[in-house]
């Protein structure tokens, strides 16, 4: 079971451009944590249930956690294609609406306070998707949130700990 956990992580690793040098702190459900080589920052991360085409970018989210730093659970969100400029990226965590700061196919929380809202909803939901108008129509990418909980637990202890 091990070594299927750490082909999920290297596989996610992999699909969303992380660093495969990237220490696993945690891969279950369909969550992986990572410590960054450097050392300075972990991740708690997951893909979206559709997995892109051969040649596109992978939907992706991330919630980071610097060592040192003002990081201390980031959203970043890389959509499934380029939001429309000008139009609105909604993450809804559980029924839950948190309005994304979104510039392209990337889009990210908007501080503190909203980072801690939505954790604290991922822990409680069911489900997680993000909405938004791309060229010519809406779309939606959804997440499964097994694991989530843990992954981001183990990232946030990773980082935690005196260097």
């Amino acid at each position: 079971m091990r070594r299927r956990h750490l082909s999920f992580g290297l596989a996610l690793l992999l699909a969303t451009g992380g660093p495969v040098h990237a220490r696993t702190l945690f891969a279950g459900g369909h969550w992986v944590a990572v410590e960054r080589p450097d050392g300075r920052s972990c991740a708690a991360l997951a893909r979206s249930e559709l997995i892109a085409p051969k040649g596109s970018d992978q939907a992706r989210v991330s919630f980071t956690f610097d060592s040192r730093g003002p990081r201390q659970g980031e959203l970043h969100v890389r959509l499934s294609r380029p939001a429309r400029p000008g139009s609105s990226v909604l993450l809804v965590v559980g029924g839950q609406p948190f309005q994304l700061l979104a510039r392209g196919p990337d889009a990210w929380s908007r501080g503190p306070a909203q980072e801690g809202a939505i954790i604290a909803a991922l822990r409680r939901a069911g489900d997680m998707r993000v909405r938004f108008r791309g060229h010519g129509s809406g779309y939606t990418d959804r997440y499964l949130l097994a694991g989530g909980p843990t992954a981001i637990d183990a990232a946030v202890a990773a980082c935690s700990r005196p260097r």
